[in-house]
């Protein structure tokens, strides 16, 4: 059996998927299935089993003869959220449950960090399990996936495979559900069928120019081909960036979406909320050597690409991946 924990999300249900795709339906979902809108993210996959997430350390411990892999995508993803008790239950102690189980029997694991860790890129984007201490989060969500990478690479009791992932943008299908959480792409589509144009956020940065923010955005189906990797390559464990490798500006973004829904761009601008104003990431871009050096060299989507797959095949007709 293989383990999806967050396995109604946006990443998760992907990542399902993409193992059916290959062959692959022995799986256990688990997550809270509390909401029916995101239950629709697992509608039509094959899969043997659903858990309860507050079920899920103990049927693990119960059931471990018959797992093969853990991948644990499950979180409290919300950056602007800050309850830090709440966050620190469900991102951080409930990832330690899973993998002191995984470390008790020799399970592999691959869990979701993120590049929120990074902050404002002070000290770059490199994923250097030795400069952990060095990262400087914007919000409590950073901090609860930056204080688990910084607990798991202080383990003397490790999985016998494990890895990190820093999910940078991460765009695609069966996002439905994630309100303002949602990508820009999604928002564009939506904000283009119902007024005809796209409000971007102003730049409050005089470095950059409104539109011209520039975040690494990832296709959700670059995300999945990487762990469909981990999951066979199983050595080299530690703490890998996943994102494009190349920054693109919203501008970009947004363009590629009414390029994609044929229609002529109609973007204008609007002030950052203040709410998130000053934990606002003007620049980020993954390095990924770490990756490639251990044999992925699959190309990823460029922007251009995955836009067009997910307006056209996703989002026009409404449905799911």
């Amino acid at each position: 059996m293989i383990i999806v924990t967050g396995a109604a999300g946006f990443i998760g249900s992907c990542l399902i998927q993409k193992l059916n795709e290959e062959g692959y339906y022995d799986l256990v979902l688990v997550d809270d299935f509390s909401s029916e809108e995101q239950n629709k993210n697992f509608d039509g996959k094959r899969f043997a089993k659903k858990v309860d997430r507050e079920e899920f350390p103990q049927w693990l411990r119960e059931n471990q003869l018959h797992v093969q892999f853990v991948f644990h995508l499950g979180a409290r993803t919300d950056t602007t959220e800050f309850d830090y008790e709440l966050l620190k239950k469900l991102n951080l102690d409930y990832t330690i449950d899973i993998w002191n189980v995984c470390v008790e029997f020799g399970l592999p694991l691959v869990y979701a960090s993120s590049a929120a860790t990074y902050g404002l890129g002070e000290s770059g984007y490199e994923d250097d399990e030795t400069r952990l201490d060095e990262l400087r989060p914007l919000n409590p969500y950073g901090d609860s996936k930056n204080e688990f990478d910084k607990w798991a690479i202080k383990q003397e009791r490790q999985p016998f495979f494990w890895a990190g992932l820093k999910f940078f943008n991460v765009y695609g299908p069966n996002e439905y559900h994630k309100g303002r959480m949602a990508s820009v792409v999604f928002h564009t589509f939506n904000q283009i069928q119902k007024t005809g144009g796209m409000r971007l956020f102003k730049s409050h940065n005089p470095e950059f120019r409104d539109g011209e923010q520039q975040r690494d955005f990832v296709y959700v189906k670059d995300v999945t081909d990487v762990m469909y990797f981990l999951m066979h390559h199983r050595k080299d464990s530690g703490i890998y960036n996943l994102g494009s490798g190349k920054a693109r500006t919203f501008l970009d973004l947004a363009t590629n979406t009414f390029k994609a829904m044929g229609k002529d761009p109609e973007i204008s601008f609007i002030p950052t909320p203040e709410d998130i104003r000053d934990k606002y990431q003007y620049f980020t871009e993954a390095k990924m050597d770490k990756l490639s050096a251990i044999g992925y060299h699959k190309a990823f989507h460029t922007l251009e690409q995955g836009v067009e797959d997910y307006v056209k095949n996703y989002l026009i007709p409404g449905k799911y991946y």
